[in-house]
């Protein structure tokens, strides 16, 4: 990606103010280079829990509600590349919330491909779903690998990844995923999208109607995982029904705070750090690592697929 001069002062300038704020690097007076998240200092300062790093294991991240170009997405975008670095990951499921404000293509190169440019120079793809705050138009912008369609299917190994519009759930849409499910052969089916049908979020929390349309499709054709946003915390939702819920809503925004401890349905869950997830999947095991804005591994785990 060849960027304009001014472009690229403006990433040198935003990737030393996230770096700053996470605490991977000190000021310094007078001429800086950029090398970008990749310095042998950083990575020393961000181990990421050992993920298992199988050869041929299908291997991704997990972001949502992020693209607000802020000081605090750079900074989470920055810890992504570093991430990066000990577990490379091919790609990205974005669980919505992808631009915030105005969608004209300088906000989609400010909020998008000037954050994430090490990670996309590397050909790890972004699958992106839409949240309340996305355009429909999203679709058809390329690097979102949307192929023009709001909602989409698409298959790593033995693994087929759902991406539903959660804002618009009508019979048409529960037609198609209830038929992407029945024909589906792969081991693991991974809906993602938007709104969560469990979550202890102050500010939103469980949505009960996709809860009440989405499960039941869910539990009958043995989903085990499922990743959405929203609320702007991360959260992991005791098994409903035998499946593991996620919530990663604050990939960019934080909503320091905002979390219902009286609702009874957490495992762990934490609003004061922003937060994304890797996962490995092979053969039966999913192992997955939520990892914060500073290079901390607030939560992990191995989950096994129902059959």
């Amino acid at each position: 990606m060849r960027m304009h001069p001014t472009t690229a002062r403006l990433l040198a300038s935003l990737l030393l103010t996230a770096a700053t704020a996470a605490g991977c690097v000190q000021p310094q007076r007078g001429p800086v280079q950029v090398q970008g998240p990749q310095t042998t200092q950083q990575r020393a300062a961000t181990p990421v829990t050992p993920m298992p790093n199988r050869e041929g294991s299908v291997k991704f991240a997990v972001l949502g509600d992020w693209g607000d170009g802020s000081n605090g997405q750079m900074a989470m975008a920055a810890q992504m590349f570093r991430t990066h670095q000990q577990f490379p990951y091919e790609f990205v499921l974005t669980v919505g919330d992808n631009i915030y404000g105005s969608e004209r293509p300088q906000d989609f190169e400010r909020k998008f491909e000037i954050p994430y440019k090490w990670l996309l120079d590397r050909d790890v793809k972004f699958y992106a779903s839409l949240g309340n705050h996305d355009q429909p138009e999203q679709a058809f912008y390329k690097p979102f690998n949307m192929d023009g369609k709001v909602y989409y299917s698409f298959t790593k190994s033995n693994v087929k990844f759902i991406a539903l519009h959660s804002d618009y759930l009508d019979p048409e849409h529960i037609a198609w995923l209830q038929k992407e499910l029945e024909g589906s052969r792969e081991d693991w089916k991974i809906p993602y999208f938007h709104h969560p049908p469990y979550s202890s979020g102050g500010r939103h929390g469980s949505h009960l109607t996709h809860r009440e349309v989405l499960e039941p499709l869910f539990v009958k054709h043995n989903v085990s995982v499922v990743f959405t946003g929203h609320d702007h915390i991360y959260e992991r939702v005791k098994p409903q029904q035998g499946i593991v819920y996620f919530v990663a809503g604050s990939g960019g925004k934080l909503r320091g705070g905002d979390i219902d401890r009286t609702t009874g349905i957490t495992a762990v869950a934490n609003a004061r750090e922003r937060v994304f997830v890797i996962c490995e999947i092979s053969g039966d095991e999913l192992v997955f690592n939520a990892v914060s804005q500073s290079g901390a591994v607030i939560d992990s785990g191995v989950i096994t697929r129902r059959k």
